[in-house]
């Protein structure tokens, strides 16, 4: 009788509580769905540019799966290749086909050294298998070399991710605990304003943010050894941009939350999502019109920059838009913090 005494409250408490049946029963269901579209999207063909390469080499690596650009001359393919618009540029020289991969990321260097593997060895007029398959490419890079991991690819943006995840968590739960202990409101009680508040308390935890982020970036780079080949300090730009973004946002939601548990209802709907936008899964492979919702993903701009600095050198010049993005953001998730304090005391 006690059993289903307690058990009938329990349900109860779930009925009451809509947003644990919307995180038990719809939250599992849009990450599939998500999921579903970013793994059954389009297929990603290499972009290989191509200069005084002979047609009949250019049109089988076309049939090999690649797609195939051609330029006047090898300048304007090399132009190309350095501003991410190609993943190689292939040319002939001395006779022997020669290719320089952007290199930033192992996956599609390997999968342009397949395609060009494949072209060489089909059959042609005047050319067999056995002489195809002599014809060894030299290969070069642009960024990175040929000992570049899926790790090192894949760190920039894990940085920026676990800065964001743990800055967005903490935040959260630590400014509702000052709402839910009274602290909150004995402040607001006092003459002091709501945007003195919001000044405040993102100065006292943006330190903790800073150092987090100083920690995360230093022990990648110098401890585990991930590819550099930027500056530290833009590094620790974004990785703060990225906290400062995240303590913004878990700040301003916490402002809709009473317990601890409600913080964690938010990640499946607030940084799964951003997760699969990052750049650890290709956009390219995407539907286009899902790939549009990378731009409302602070966690996209972060990790694009951090991959531009560390993988292919990128300075304040390459990576500014990224920064405007996210300061944007952090302004933003400020204001709003503002406003939502109107809940609290009205000025």
């Amino acid at each position: 009788m006690r059993t289903r005494a307690l058990a009938i409250r329990i349900i109860r408490q779930f009925v009451r509580d809509k947003r644990t049946l919307a995180l038990l029963f719809l939250a599992p269901l849009l990450v599939l769905t998500l999921m579903n579209f970013v793994f059954n999207g389009q297929a990603v063909k290499p972009s290989i540019g191509i200069a005084s390469l002979p047609e009949p080499l250019a049109a089988k690596l076309e049939q090999a799966g690649a797609e195939v650009a051609a330029y006047a001359n090898l300048e304007e393919a090399r132009a190309a290749l350095a501003d991410g618009r190609l993943d190689a540029v292939a040319t002939l020289e001395g006779g022997a086909p020669s290719i320089l991969l952007e290199g930033s990321d192992p996956a599609v260097a390997k999968s342009v050294l397949v395609v060009l593997q494949k072209a060489l060895q089909q059959d042609g007029p005047g050319n067999s298998p056995s002489s195809a398959a002599r014809m060894q490419p030299r290969v070069s890079y642009l960024h990175g070399n040929e000992s570049l991991t899926s790790f090192d690819s894949f760190g920039p943006v894990l940085i920026g991710f676990f800065s964001f995840f743990f800055v967005f968590l903490l935040a959260g739960v630590a400014f509702l605990r000052e709402r839910t202990t009274g602290t909150l409101e004995r402040l607001l009680a006092t003459p002091i304003r709501r945007s003195e508040v919001v000044g405040g308390y993102l100065t006292g935890f943006g330190l903790f943010a800073l150092l987090q982020a100083a920690l995360i970036a230093a022990f990648s780079i110098y401890v585990l050894g991930l590819y550099m080949d930027g500056s530290i300090g833009l590094v620790l730009l974004m990785n703060l941009l990225l906290t400062l973004t995240a303590l913004t946002l878990g700040t301003l939601l916490s402002s809709y939350a009473t317990t601890e548990f409600q913080i964690i209802q938010f990640i499946p709907l607030v940084i799964v999502p951003q997760v699969f936008f990052s750049g650890l899964f290709n956009l390219d492979a995407m539907n286009p019109w899902l790939q549009k919702l990378s731009y409302a993903m602070p966690l996209y701009y972060g990790a694009d920059a951090m991959r531009g600095i560390m993988l292919r050198g990128e300075g304040f010049a390459d990576i500014q838009a990224d920064v405007y993005v996210l300061s944007g953001f952090s302004v933003a998730f400020a204001l709003l913090n503002v406003v939502a304090l109107k809940k609290q005391r009205a000025i």
